[in-house]
């Protein structure tokens, strides 16, 4: 089979009715796919942030932090859900492991990014009578912003793609095509698949592309 061949019968099978209706369609895999990612992501960046955010304020920890998450960067995340699914059968280790994915660029983004703020704006913010914390959330974190931004994009990126392994022990989301296409040898299921997954991670970054343009000024945007 060619190549347009492929790409004839994946676009036959991307554009078909019934793969846009029932909880096999598109539109209910796209939404399963979404929540695994976003409460993933949204827990990263709770964790990423606000221990960046803090260490890089204050100065310590700081290597300690960055260890930990280059550490966690080697994890497997595949072994990391197959081994808690075993103790606990729910989509909980597929969460677990995406967010112990999506932590480290967030974290050593953020604690880069504040760490690196010029010591005359910090001055210049507590010049003004802001306390530690105003010059953390007034002036390092603003300046911080294209870097911290970043490292959401990379997670975000990371988590969208690597969402699909939830379909492997038996969950949903846009991985159901790609396991379910093997396991029946039908490679038209595993193209489309691979290919609205890889549609997505590019909207993703898309909108944080716009999200950078929209909140970042272009003095620093074009600094960073």
């Amino acid at each position: 089979m060619t190549v347009w061949n492929q790409i004839e019968l994946t676009w036959a099978w991307l554009t078909a009715s019934a793969q846009w209706h029932g909880e096999d369609g598109i539109p209910h895999r796209l939404l399963e796919h979404l929540y695994y990612s976003g409460v993933s992501l949204l827990f990263a960046a709770l964790i990423g942030l606000t221990l960046g955010a803090l260490v890089g304020h204050t100065g310590r920890g700081g290597f300690l932090a960055v260890s930990v998450a280059n550490i966690a960067r080697a994890i497997p995340t595949f072994g990391l859900i197959l081994l808690i699914v075993v103790i606990d059968y729910s989509i909980v280790p597929v969460l677990v492991a995406l967010v112990a994915l999506a932590v480290p660029p967030i974290l050593v983004n953020t604690y880069e990014g504040v760490r690196g703020v010029d010591p005359d704006a910090r001055d210049a913010a507590r010049g003004m009578g802001m306390t530690g914390w105003g010059v953390l959330w007034r002036a390092e974190i603003p300046i911080a912003l294209p870097l911290i931004l970043l490292g959401l994009r990379t997670s975000a990126i990371q988590v969208v793609a690597t969402a699909t392994i939830a379909a492997y022990p038996g969950f949903g989301g846009l991985g159901r095509y790609i396991i379910d296409g093997l396991a029946r040898k039908d490679y038209q299921l595993v193209v489309g698949g691979t290919f609205l997954v890889v549609a997505l991670a590019v909207l993703v970054q898309l909108a944080f592309a716009a999200l950078r343009r929209l909140v970042i000024s272009p003095g620093l945007a074009r600094a960073s």
